[in-house]
């Protein structure tokens, strides 16, 4: 008798960022997960030769960006701590990298400013 593993919702999705990735619909992912799935994740990664950078997030969730050399270079110098504490800039350029809705950037981009603003005054 065949034992067949199932496999975690977390993962499937996972698979799918890769496939898309590697079909080249996407030149950069971020999927946040949970931890007791990182070193399936990160084989499946090496595995591969795509290049990521992992980033605990608290409640043992953890970011996971990977992608184009190019893109992760990025993120490297860009992502230096928690993702909600980007200046709205750096929200805005991830964003845009990850290829989210421009027009949505730009709304979350003002709004973000304008926040800012109005606490520095």
């Amino acid at each position: 008798m065949q034992e067949t593993m199932v496999m975690p919702i977390d993962m499937k999705v996972l698979m799918n960022h890769i496939y898309e990735f590697k079909k080249g619909v996407r030149q950069m992912i971020l999927f946040t997960f949970n931890k007791r799935y990182e070193t399936f994740a990160l084989e499946r990664l090496k595995r591969q030769n795509i290049d990521y950078i992992i980033q605990p997030v608290g409640n043992d969730r953890l970011n996971l960006f990977f992608g184009k050399k190019e893109c992760m270079d990025a993120v490297r110098v860009m992502v230096t701590r928690p993702l909600n504490q980007l200046t709205p800039e750096e929200d805005f350029m991830l964003g845009a990298l990850l290829g989210y809705d421009i027009c949505a950037q730009c709304e979350r981009y003002c709004e973000r400013k304008c926040r800012t603003c109005s606490v520095a005054q």
